[in-house]
C-alpha cells in the first residue's frame, strides 16, 4: 500500500522529524489561502506539489516554487486541471486531486536517505547518499560507490553507532552528525513499527547556518512510503490512508473477489493459478512472440462467481485481443473452471480468440463441460500443453 507525500510527512512529524509546516487542499483557492498563512508566518516562499503516486513531479511541472499567494493558486489551478504525465505515470497521465501546499525551505545541502526490504541481503537495508535529489537514479545505476548501504540487524535493527557512522561517511558536520542520526533512528524505528517496505526521505537536507542552528539543522522535505499489505489488519490508521482513487480500477475490482491481479501493457489476458505458473505462462507468451496484458492469479481456492468475475475484468481491457486459460489442477478443480468459463461465455461473451489448457484435478469432466458448450465458446481452442497453447494465443492475435 502507498500513501501520499502529505501523509507521509505527517508520519515523519509523529515520529518526532523535523518538516516544514504545510497543508493538503482540494481547491485552488485553498491552496491561495494556506500559502497566505504560510507567507504571513514567516516562508519566504511556499512549494505547491501535486499528491499522486508517481515519481517526476517537479520534471513534468508538477512542483512549483511561489513567492505569493497569487502564485501559489495559478500553480495549484493548473495541476489541477491537467493530468500529470512523467516516467513514472501511465501513458494517459494521472489526475491530481490533491496537493500539498508547503513552507519552502533554504537549502544548503540535499541528502538521500531510506530503508528498504533487501530482499537480495535478506534483511532490511539503510540506503543512504550524499548526493539526494531529483537525480538519485540517475547516481545509483553510474555512481554506485556514491551509496552507503546498512544492513540492520533482523531483532535489534539499525543501531546508534551504525547511524553515526553512516552521519560521518556522508559528510555532515558538527551538531549536523548528531541530528541526522536522529533521524536516520527514528526513520528506522518508524519503518518497523508500521511494517514498511520502504521508508524514503529524499531530499533530506541541512539548511544554511542561523543563530538558532549555527551548523545548520537537518530537516525531511520529501518523504514516500509502501507498506505490507498483508500486514495492514494492524494498522487501522494506515488503512485509513489508503487512496482508491490513485489504484487501477480493474485491480481494485479483482481485489474485492481475491484475486492476484496486476495490470500490464500487451494485448493477451492471462487467467492462471498460481503465482510462480502465473509468471511462467507469461514468460512462454513472450517467448513466442506475443505480450501478456495482465498478471491474473486466481489462486487454489476460488469460487466460480469468483473467476467469472475474473473474465469479465480482463474482458473490460480494450487492449485485450486474446486470452489465455492456463490452470494445472490441484486444489483447484478443472471442471470449476470450465464451469466459469461456460458462465462467462453467457454472462459476458468471448468475441476474442480464447486458449484453454487444463490439467490435473477433474480434467476430463472439464473437457465434457466444454465439449458440450462450444455453440456458445466458437473462439475457443484446446491446447494440449503450454507451449500449444502459447503458440496458439500468439498466432490467434498476431
Amino acid at each position: 500500500m502507498k500513501i501520499h507525500e502529505y501523509q507521509a510527512r505527517q508520519l515523519l512529524a509523529d515520529a518526532g522529524i523535523p518538516v516544514p509546516g504545510g497543508r493538503m487542499v482540494e481547491r485552488a483557492e485553498d491552496a491561495a489561502r494556506e500559502a497566505r498563512d504560510q507567507l504571513a508566518s514567516g516562508a519566504g516562499i511556499v512549494v505547491v506539489k501535486a499528491q499522486v503516486h508517481a515519481g517526476g513531479r517537479g520534471k513534468a511541472g508538477f512542483v512549483k516554487v511561489c513567492k505569493a499567494a497569487d502564485e501559489a493558486e495559478a500553480a495549484a489551478r493548473f495541476m489541477l486541471s491537467n493530468r500529470m504525465h512523467s516516467p513514472q505515470t501511465p501513458a494517459e497521465g494521472l489526475e491530481v486531486r490533491r496537493l500539498l501546499v508547503a513552507a519552502g525551505v533554504d537549502i544548503a545541502k540535499e541528502y538521500y536517505l531510506a530503508i528498504v526490504t533487501d530482499r537480495a541481503r535478506r534483511t532490511n537495508t539503510l540506503i543512504a547518499s550524499a548526493e539526494g535529489g531529483v537525480d538519485i537514479e540517475h547516481v545509483a545505476a553510474t555512481r554506485p560507490e556514491a551509496i552507503v548501504k546498512v544492513a540492520l540487524d533482523p531483532l535489534c535493527g539499525l543501531a546508534a553507532y551504525q547511524a553515526r557512522e553512516t552521519a560521518f561517511r556522508l559528510g555532515f558536520r558538527g551538531k549536523q552528525v548528531a541530528q541526522a542520526a536522529d533521524v536516520m533512528m527514528r526513520l528506522a524505528g518508524l519503518f518497523l513499527a508500521k511494517d514498511a517496505s520502504l521508508a524514503e526521505i529524499n531530499p533530506l537536507v541541512v539548511t544554511p547556518p542561523s543563530a538558532a542552528h549555527p551548523d545548520g539543522q537537518v530537516i525531511a522535505i520529501d518523504a514516500k512510503f509502501n507498506f505490507d499489505d498483508n500486514a495492514m489488519f494492524r494498522h487501522p490508521d494506515l488503512r485509513a490512508m489508503f487512496d482508491p482513487s490513485e489504484e487501477n480500477p480493474a485491480e481494485m475490482r479483482a481485489r474485492e473477489f481475491e484475486l492476484n491481479y496486476v495490470a500490464l501493457d500487451g494485448n493477451i489476458g492471462c487467467l492462471v493459478n498460481g503465482a510462480g505458473l502465473a509468471m511462467s505462462t507469461m514468460d512462454i507468451i513472450k517467448l513466442h512472440g506475443g505480450d501478456p496484458a495482465n498478471f491474473l492469479d486466481v489462486g487454489g481456492g476460488a469460487s466460480e462467481q469468483a473467476i467469472t468475475e475474473a473474465f469479465r475484468i480482463i474482458l473490460s481491457d480494450g487492449r485485450v485481443k486474446g486470452v489465455l486459460v492456463n490452470i494445472f489442477g490441484g486444489i483447484m478443480q478443472c471442471d470449476r473452471v470450465a464451469r466459469a468459463i461456460v458462465s462467462a461465455a453467457k454472462a459476458v461473451g468471448f468475441k476474442v480468440p480464447l486458449v484453454v489448457r487444463l490439467e490435473g484435478t477433474n480434467v476430463a469432466e472439464a473437457r465434457l463441460i466444454l465439449d458440450a458448450a462450444r455453440a456458445e465458446l466458437p473462439t475457443m481452442q484446446s491446447a494440449t500443453d503450454l507451449a500449444d497453447a502459447a503458440r496458439k494465443v500468439c498466432a490467434a492475435v498476431a
